[in-house]
């Protein structure tokens, strides 16, 4: 099979051949139909994401595609049936494998993509507790990006977030997950959504998606204008999809009291908030996620099925393997504001 792998930082991607995975027990073999490329990816290729990952491997954890072969004991899967894979294999010896819990409450599992083969490749092989069915009326690209660059600001916003009905929220960074972020804000029943962010496009998506109010961070301070917009109260829930620490710093400071701040961005950088005796005063709350689970997938292609979520315009390019670094080079410089770059065979 053809696949694109990565020898470390620094260095090109390969296309090279690959011996088709043999599914073992338990597993199956999905034929990948897409895989997309996330902003994790690139921070893991130029070394700023440090990971447990060993190079050579295949990247690509946002994977759909069709199972054409089950191994021995699988019995709630067949060939043809169409896949979204949750990106995550359990360790299989932490106290929360040992009493039975999802795959995603495993306190050390394996990621599809680093620490395990993934799905920028014709075949990828998982367990099929890692699976959810995607019906027809679901394009197959759709469904990939469902697996993280949806599936996060789901978790962020709805989940760990908690958003309520008539609650406001401010995003921070409206890229490949925070312009789905703003959109289940909506979906979620906010009601008022700020957006900052400094590229004019990202602005005026987030305005087409329905934001009320948009902001750029180089020419008014978010805090200064979200509790302007909102009659010096502040919002309800505000995330941080950037992952940098100043704009941590203006996400909290854009709450009102009793609000909620998410970091979803990741980076190297130290927490820092200020005096925590106005944290205190304020009755805020700082939360985090890293990821999703796998139900949140199974109601996002339930939403994407019923017609409730359109995420058919955040795919901004489609890129055979052999243009997987053209690809990372897209999302890197943001080439024609990138939301969802798909790899396809």
């Amino acid at each position: 099979m053809r696949a694109v792998r990565f020898y470390g930082t620094g260095k090109l991607l390969e296309i090279e051949d690959r011996p088709v995975p043999e599914p073992g027990a338990g597993e199956v073999l999905v034929e990948v139909a897409a895989c997309g490329i996330c902003a994790s990816d690139l921070h893991m290729f130029d070394g700023s994401l440090p990971t447990r990952g060993t190079p050579p491997f295949i990247p690509g954890h946002e994977a759909a595609g069709v199972i054409t072969k089950v191994g021995p004991g699988v019995d709630a899967w067949h060939e043809g049936d169409r896949v979204a894979i949750f990106p995550g294999k359990r360790c299989g010896v932490c106290s929360r494998c040992r009493n039975g819990d999802p795959i995603e409450r495993c306190m050390m599992p394996a990621n599809m993509g680093i620490e395990f083969d993934g799905g920028w490749a014709e075949y990828v092989a998982m367990p099929q507790e890692a699976l959810v069915r995607v019906p027809e009326s679901v394009p197959l690209e759709q469904a990939a990006i469902l697996c993280d660059a949806v599936g996060t600001p789901f978790n962020a916003v709805l989940d760990t977030g908690a958003l309520r009905p008539g609650e406001r929220v401010a995003v921070f960074g409206v890229g490949g997950l925070g312009t789905h972020g703003v959109m289940l804000a909506r979906l979620g029943g906010a009601s008022f959504v700020a957006a900052v962010d400094t590229s004019p496009a990202a602005r005026e998506r987030a305005k087409r998606l329905g934001a009320d109010i948009t902001i750029d961070p180089a020419v008014q301070k978010p805090s200064d204008a979200i509790k302007e917009a909102t009659g010096g109260e502040g919002v309800d829930l505000a995330i941080d999809f950037v992952g940098a620490n100043s704009v941590l710093k203006q996400a909290v400071a854009s709450l009102a009291i009793d609000g909620r701040a998410v970091i979803t961005g990741v980076s190297g950088d130290r927490i820092h908030l200020g005096p925590s005796a106005l944290f205190a005063v304020m009755r805020n709350k700082l939360l985090s996620v890293m990821g999703y689970q796998r139900a949140h997938l199974e109601t996002l292609i339930g939403l994407v099925a019923s017609g409730r979520l359109d995420v058919s315009g955040s795919i901004s390019a489609r890129l055979p393997f052999e243009q997987a670094e053209e690809g990372v080079a897209i999302l890197r410089e943001k080439r024609g504001d990138p939301i969802r770059v798909v790899l396809t065979p």
